[in-house]
């Protein structure tokens, strides 16, 4: 059972991931300030598909550890808010509703790692390095915003 849960959690990693595909970063985005300490580009396919295995894998160990009500709430409401960052900040070019997207998904991954560490140790520890990812990137998406403050109040438009 626990590799069923495991599929069906790693099926909504792969829904949410797959917005990248859809909207992918461009040359508006490569034209773009970034700090120094950007991540190179080859490093967030590596991290995100690490980073799901993890959640799916504390997803099935929570499903199958009983009393796992609220963890598995907020399992489905952080990868909900973290499906919306890829279409408002590269597909919408919207970098404060992408910041503000971050910061709701921060909340609810920090509260879904406790929820889940209440339920299982383990699982609570598989999700330290995704918050620790959207930590970087939400400092990432908010140097972005300061050091392009005329696409912050102007986003380009968007090619169709």
């Amino acid at each position: 059972m626990f590799i069923l849960y495991f599929l069906i959690f790693f099926s909504a990693c792969v829904a949410a991931g797959a917005t990248g595909g859809m909207f992918p970063p461009g040359q508006w985005y490569r034209d773009l300030r970034k700090p120094s300490w950007t991540p190179p580009n080859w490093l967030f396919p590596v991290a995100w598909t690490t980073l799901y295995v993890c959640m799916s894998w504390a997803g099935a160990r929570a499903a199958v550890a009983g009393d796992a009500s609220l963890a598995l709430a907020l399992w489905g409401l952080q990868i909900a808010i973290n499906t919306l960052w890829t279409p408002v900040f590269f597909g919408l070019r919207r970098l404060r509703a992408g910041m503000v997207v971050l910061s709701a998904l921060w909340v609810a991954v920090a509260a879904t790692m406790l929820a889940l560490w209440y339920v299982d140790t383990w699982a609570g520890v598989l999700f330290v390095p995704y918050l620790v990812w959207v930590s970087v990137a939400a400092a990432l998406n908010w140097s972005v915003l300061q050091l392009n403050p005329e696409t912050a109040n102007n986003p380009p438009p968007i090619e169709i």
